[in-house]
């Protein structure tokens, strides 16, 4: 046999025993195979967004089918999904009667809920630049000034509310955790500066949890807030709020203060009630994303380090599912004293079927659960954007794919601040809604425990009491 015909008989051989093996493979699976033709062109482009995502060709495809599978029946317009309220831009009409001031704004998260629960936003400021361009194109007009420094314009009359999510990181689990001693820990009292300067009806303020444990000069900094709004004429409540039980699909735990002036024509506030859905998990949420949706292409580039670990791990769980001999040697060092470090979960993956965890602005992949349930790869822009409620017109502008990231982190999730925005609405129409349980500020502080999302609204006492001084841990 000439040498030819021999290489050609071991190709052939070889041929057949993967094809024999594939075949097994698909069996043993219950696997079936299509086989798809597309021109060149196309091939080029799968190709491309497969490498962008980090997978191969055979991967991108087969998931995109299955999402196309899964999610069917939850791609009807006549779904209420968390982000289906919002039908349009503020821009397109903005010509509702009750007025709102909006500081620290960011992108406009709160003031999007807020419009579209019938809110004009007057006046909107944030000192991040790319934040305010994308709040430019899809609510209005925002001052991107120091907002220890700007004037405010003369308004016809006060506005109806006045809210502030002033920077969290001071005090957050998260962050520095330096509190006042980091120059961002300072700026509520700047909205309290102008909450006695616009004297609007209701106040909102938002933050992190961590704002229960911080003192100053020995007294609860969430204390010295209340006060100074009680001083100033409001009834104030606060309550710790879980985002995925008022129809956000995203376990996110902020804090809340509402003021209403102690008026007769006004009613008086309590947070709206937990609402109970089974469709706020990932799969629900993401996996029918069309690729043409804004910013769905925009990805975070990563270390190679970081894809290799995510890569290995598996939907539902997180670097405690590697191998021990493919750790990283950090990792290993954790393990083998896994008490001492408090049983750490890093590289979280969560599992399509479970609701996803905090989208925060630093969305370092080790230390959130950014991980792409059965994609190797973190999320999109687009895709954390569904996760905070965000309809998919707003588009995220910025310098960097990093920028956007943090800007959707750093915002209050639109469904969530709409769902406040309503109360607060009836409030102003003279409803009382506070017909439930509450703490007062002092059972809070003798409970002596963490506040929890299921506890009731805590109400703040016009005078001080002797128990103020109990230690709270936040």
């Amino acid at each position: 046999m000439r040498t030819t015909d021999k290489k050609t008989e071991d190709t052939s051989k070889r041929t057949e025993t993967i094809r024999r093996s594939q075949a097994a493979r698909r069996k043993r699976l219950a696997i079936k195979t299509i086989t798809v033709e597309v021109d060149k062109g196309t091939h080029s482009k799968i190709k491309q967004l497969a490498d962008k995502k980090q997978t191969t060709i055979q991967n991108l495809i087969a998931n995109t089918l299955h999402t196309i599978t899964q999610t069917s029946s939850i791609v009807s317009e006549d779904v209420d999904r968390p982000w289906s309220v919002f039908k349009t831009s503020p821009k397109e009409s903005n010509n509702h009667s009750l007025t709102h001031v909006s500081l620290f704004s960011g992108c406009g998260g709160m003031d999007l809920g807020f419009h579209q629960a019938g809110f004009k936003t007057i006046f909107a400021n944030d000192i991040d630049k790319d934040a305010c361009i994308t709040y430019r194109t899809n609510i209005g007009e925002i001052y991107d000034d120091d907002v220890r420094t700007i004037s405010l314009p003369k308004f016809a009359k006060r506005p109806d509310v006045l809210t502030a999510g002033f920077p969290c990181q001071p005090f957050s689990n998260a962050g520095s955790r330096k509190g006042l001693d980091d120059h961002r820990g300072t700026l509520f009292q700047t909205a309290i500066n102008f909450v006695k300067e616009l004297k609007p009806k209701c106040v909102v303020f938002e933050n992190v949890r961590g704002l229960l444990s911080f003192k100053s000069d020995g007294k609860l900094i969430i204390q010295n807030i209340g006060e100074m709004l009680v001083e100033l004429g409001y009834d104030v409540v606060f309550s710790l709020i879980d985002a995925s039980k008022h129809n956000v699909p995203q376990k996110r735990l902020r804090l809340f203060i509402v003021g209403v002036e102690k008026k007769k024509s006004l009613g008086s506030f309590s947070f709206p009630k937990s609402a109970e859905r089974s469709d706020l998990t990932i799969k629900d949420t993401i996996f029918d994303i069309n690729s043409d949706v804004p910013n769905q292409q925009e990805l975070m580039q990563l270390n190679p380090q970081a894809i290799k670990i995510g890569e290995m791990i598996p939907e539902g769980g997180s670097w405690k599912d590697i191998p021990y001999e493919k750790m990283p040697e950090r990792f290993k060092k954790i393990w083998d004293n896994i008490r001492r470090y408090r049983w750490p979960k890093f590289y979280r993956r969560f599992h399509r079927d479970e609701i996803a965890g905090t989208i925060t602005a630093a969305f370092k992949p080790e230390n959130a659960g950014v991980w792409h349930p059965i994609e190797k790869r973190i999320f999109s822009v687009r895709e954390i954007a569904r996760i905070q409620s965000f309809p998919d017109w707003f588009v995220f502008e910025g310098r960097t794919v990093k920028s956007k990231y943090q800007q959707i982190g750093n915002a209050v999730p639109p469904r969530l601040a709409y769902e406040i925005a309503l109360r607060i609405r009836a409030v102003l129409k003279r409803e009382n809604l506070r017909d439930g349980e509450i703490f007062s500020f002092d059972q809070f502080l003798s409970a002596g425990k963490p506040l929890r999302a299921c506890d009731k609204d805590v109400v703040f006492t016009l005078q001080p009491t002797k128990s103020t001084k109990a230690k709270v841990h936040g």
